[in-house]
């Protein structure tokens, strides 16, 4: 059977990818990438490097794509939407804009969300208008 599009489940797996890129690069417990190579910078190990490299290459992944897919104005209201909804959360105390911890993790949160979105984009935009995007023409026909 072909997949007409990633449904529900495709789009929590991205989600679940990004989270586990964005959190492991960086978050406020102290436990991620940044904080490691921080302890370590003068005594870096090929550990430090090769989870490195593999990070960089998952953030050049999701970051390509999400801006192929959103553009930058796509990119822009995302981003404009995500803050939005964190303002109206702040808004109607769910959280205090004082606290930098909390703060911290609702915007990785967003940018989860947003790079979710974007790797996620032309499937629902096919979805939605039956339109196909192209990223590469064969012109050898």
């Amino acid at each position: 059977m072909a997949l007409k599009g990633i449904g529900w489940s495709g789009f929590f797996l991205r989600l679940l990818a990004a989270f586990v890129l964005v959190f492991s690069s960086y978050n406020p417990s102290g436990y991620s990438y940044y904080h490691w190579l921080s302890n370590h910078i003068s005594s870096p190990t090929p550990w430090i490097a090769l989870v490195g490299i593999l990070l960089l290459a998952g953030w050049a992944i999701f970051l390509r794509a999400t801006l192929r897919s959103l553009g930058p104005l796509g990119l822009f209201l995302s981003a404009a939407f995500m803050a939005v909804l964190l303002w109206m959360m702040i808004d109607w105390g769910w959280f205090h804009a004082d606290s930098l911890k909390a703060v911290s993790y609702l915007i990785l949160v967003v940018l989860c969300w947003i790079l979710a979105i974007g790797v996620s984009w032309s499937h629902i935009r096919r979805r939605i208008t039956g339109q196909v995007d192209v990223d590469e023409v064969d012109t050898d026909l």
